[in-house]
């Protein structure tokens, strides 16, 4: 199998058509359609349902596509690190929640870049469970976690600051002309949940179980949760200062008795970094002196 191929495949994955996924990789369709049947065959599996107008990826062409999305991620790294000169250069992957921290990072990523213009920060939007599966696969060099998080399998960083709890609403919401929300308005209110934790997390911040709530819908990113509030779906729990509620029909109401939640920097114990993913920590660690102590 070879990397080449797995470019032919998610190119028409991506395009959805072997004509359209030949004229972006400047190859023949002749050649782009044999080489997918040789992959097939290879496989011992059907990676396409094929139409008159377009193709499909059947139940295994899903999964082969979301392994091939992170051999070649994962690839493309490993060469952009290997492809150094004297000077740091280099990619580094960074899967990251939503977080007020992010700032830290994002000040040690401008310092860096002047230091080291040749070092590319990548940064993905994610939750905590697909960080630590990418961190474990090698695809992310480090994770921006929430707490409380289990750390047993990793170093990492405290973050400093910390965000508030509370519901993200309309304005028109009585709850809107609320100063806070209690535990009560929780209870009774339409919810959108966050995935990261589950139950488990909601009942360990809040003593709330999830059972017991009208939960209409759940979320991974808040952003995408604001448009299903807008929406008229439900309110939000969600943090403060990640989304911008000014001149917008929502209004984020903080909830009392305070709760609030930290953010660390982690990374997989005895793993290797690379010299462009060094260079960062090290950035980072400087962002963070004396406030980490």
């Amino acid at each position: 199998m070879e990397l080449r191929v797995l470019r032919y495949f998610l190119m028409v994955v991506q395009e959805k058509n072997i004509s359209q996924a030949s004229e972006r990789l400047h190859v023949s369709q002749p050649t782009v359609s044999r080489q997918l049947k040789e992959l097939e065959a290879e496989l011992g599996t059907v990676l396409f349902e094929r139409g008159n107008r377009s193709i499909q990826l059947t139940a295994d062409g899903e999964y082969f596509a979301n392994q091939a999305k992170q051999i070649l991620s994962l690839t493309d790294k490993t060469l952009a690190n290997i492809h150094q000169e004297q000077d740091v250069r280099g990619a580094v992957y960074v899967g990251s929640a939503e977080a007020r921290s992010m700032l830290t990072v994002a000040q040690a990523i401008g310092h860096l870049n002047q230091r080291h213009p040749h070092v590319q920060i990548n940064l993905v939007s994610t939750d905590a469970s697909d960080i630590h599966q990418q961190l474990s696969s090698g695809v992310f060099d480090f994770g921006v976690i929430m707490e409380p998080t289990d750390k047993t399998d990793y170093d990492f960083l405290r973050l400093p600051g910390e965000s508030r709890w509370g519901l993200l609403v309309q304005n028109h919401s009585p709850l809107a002309q609320q100063a806070t929300v209690s535990l009560d308005d929780i209870a009774n209110a339409t919810l959108i949940l966050p995935q990261q934790g589950g139950s488990q997390r909601i009942h360990a911040l809040f003593g709330l179980d999830t059972a017991d709530l009208h939960v209409a819908a759940t979320y991974n990113l808040l952003y995408n949760a604001s448009l299903l509030v807008s929406a008229g779906v439900g309110s939000a729990l969600g943090l403060d200062g990640i989304i911008n509620t000014n001149q917008s029909d929502l209004t984020f109401v903080p909830l009392d008795p305070r709760t609030s939640s930290g953010s660390s920097l982690v990374w997989l114990k005895g793993q290797r970094l690379s010299t462009a993913a060094q260079a960062l920590l090290a950035q980072i660690r400087s962002e963070l002196t004396p406030a980490e102590n």
